[in-house]
């Protein structure tokens, strides 16, 4: 059987390679730093479930150590020019996407083969992570694809995958910091506390103060925890489900609904959203890294203001 461990496996390898390579790449003045965050990485994925709490959390410090100390810089490996790129886009069109449509086609595809056809019966892939499995799959599909019709040079895809990933940044394992935040906060117990402080600040009997500081409450943690599913535990443990549902009677579905909604909004101005808002202007070479959140904080307020609004109209009738 194929078990998720077996992408980690393959996740951590890459990883490895973009650590030998910025290591060796003299032409960028903190390659030592890239090699040891990435070298990290790897770590964690080829050998994390050996490692123990302890081992686990002193690795996590030490990736935050050189994220936050400034180790890291952005490589300049040796990839395809801009003359040969538009070349290549003259002469292919958009034929070059076929291989990174491969990706998702097999993972969509294989997905509904092996859920709906014989082939679950054969038990090849572990249980509840077939498209993750076949996510993988497809990568690989990809890369022989690629080099069966481009025979690009056999280090082109590493060194384009750490052109990418130095783009990025440590805001690339940002997300897996964030989801473990959220399990920590929960396991802390900070709803409860949330949840004391509520009920001692607001009078009972207002409602749509409730309302408001939940909705803001969800808001707020998004843009702590960089995701509205890390801070929905939290705010619906201290605010949606003791006071609003059962204090009030509030109707759980609007609560759920609109209360994720309100959380978005603290997605769009935070950067700790790394994946919506640091990552796009990485990629697009932005000069101002929070060009995107500015953009978006004119929509994220008045939207906020609405979903207030709506809990209040909708959950209550």
């Amino acid at each position: 059987m194929i078990t998720i461990e077996w992408l980690y496996v393959l996740a951590g390898l890459a990883f490895a390679a973009y650590a030998v390579l910025s290591a060796l790449d003299r032409n960028n003045a903190k390659r030592l730093g890239n090699a040891a965050f990435w070298g990290l990485m790897a770590l964690s994925l080829l050998g994390g479930s050996w490692l123990g709490d302890l081992g686990n959390g002193l690795l996590v410090l030490g990736l935050a150590g050189l994220a936050g100390s400034g180790a890291m810089g952005r490589g300049d490996p040796p990839t395809t020019s801009d003359a040969e790129r538009e070349a290549w886009s003259a002469k292919l069109g958009n034929r070059l996407f076929l291989p990174a449509l491969v990706i998702p086609a097999t993972a969509l595809i294989g997905t509904l083969l092996y859920s709906y056809t014989p082939l679950a019966h054969y038990h090849l892939f572990q249980p509840k992570r077939e498209t993750y499995i076949l996510l993988g799959l497809g990568v690989l599909l990809a890369l022989i694809l690629i080099f069966a019709w481009l025979r690009p040079p056999a280090s082109a895809p590493l060194q384009e995958g750490r052109r990418l990933i130095d783009s990025i940044g440590w805001a690339a394992v940002l997300p897996q910091m964030l989801a473990a935040l959220g399990v920590v906060f929960a396991a802390a117990g900070v709803g409860n506390i949330v949840g004391e402080a509520t009920r001692a600040a607001i009078p009972e009997g207002s409602v749509f103060l409730t309302v408001a500081v939940y909705a803001l409450g969800m808001a707020a943690f998004t843009m702590v925890m960089g995701n509205a599913f890390a801070a929905f535990p939290v705010m619906a443990s201290a605010i949606g489900v003791p006071l609003l549902i059962q204090g009030y009677g509030g109707d759980a579905a609007v609560i759920g609904a609109i209360g994720m909604l309100a959380g978005f909004c603290g997605t769009l101005m935070t950067p700790m959203a790394a994946n919506f808002n640091l990552v796009p202007a990485a990629l697009l070479e932005l000069r101002d890294r929070n060009g995107v959140i500015r953009a978006q904080v004119a929509t994220a307020l008045p939207l906020l203001a609405v979903n207030i609004g709506l809990i209040y109209l909708f959950c209550f009738r």
